[in-house]
């Protein structure tokens, strides 16, 4: 997956309670197990408004001009609750954002987005959403910043680890391969010790 330091973008402000998975990619929007091209689907519900012709719903705020490019997405409470569907973050992904700020999300949906390269930062965006300028946010530093002011997040170790280099789940279980070797020796060592201790008895 790609790294992640810090990104730099205005911020979609979708500023609702209990987005769930399906708003975020309708399930007849996964048409593959493919992470790429999940772009289009991303809000389908509420970004056209006619689903199968792509008409645009110029209400919607994706569909405004100013956030063309955006890559920082703002959300309410409880994030892509709902089903556990890795598509929602490979939907986000897909069409270009790097971080979300929400009040608080899934648990699952918050570990697809670490999977993903998305930064899922937990804090309240309504007033970062009043900033009508680019914000940073920045993994290093665990801080967003912008119109002059910086709000701290927290984020655990590992995950933090995991964006910064760039690492999934199996990248860095891989990072101790030669500790896993280890512990394999010691323990077929173990194994073949104590079988041959019940031959002799």
């Amino acid at each position: 997956m790609r790294a992640f330091t810090s990104v730099t973008s205005r911020a979609v402000p979708l500023i609702r309670d209990n987005i769930d998975t399906d708003a975020i990619i309708p399930s007849r929007e996964m048409r593959s197990v493919s992470k790429q091209g999940l772009a289009a689907g991303l809000f389908a519900n509420w970004r056209y408004d006619d689903v199968d012709s792509r008409t645009p719903n110029a209400d919607f705020v994706l569909n405004d001009p100013l956030y063309a490019d955006a890559c920082i997405l703002l959300g309410g409470d409880n994030f892509g609750c709902g089903s556990s569907r890795e598509h929602a973050a490979w939907a986000l992904e897909d069409y270009g954002f790097r971080a979300v700020i929400a009040a608080k999300f899934n648990p699952i949906f918050r570990g697809n987005c670490l999977r993903n390269g998305i930064v899922p930062v937990a804090l309240d965006a309504r007033p970062i959403a009043r900033i009508d300028a680019p914000i940073t946010v920045d993994i290093q530093t665990c801080t967003v910043s912008g119109g002059g002011q910086v709000w701290p997040f927290e984020i655990d170790a590992e995950a933090r680890r995991m964006l910064i280099e760039g690492l999934d789940p199996i990248a860095l279980t891989l990072l101790e391969a030669d500790a896993i070797d280890a512990f394999e020796q010691r323990d077929r060592a173990t194994r073949g010790w104590a079988y041959v201790g019940r031959r002799s008895d």
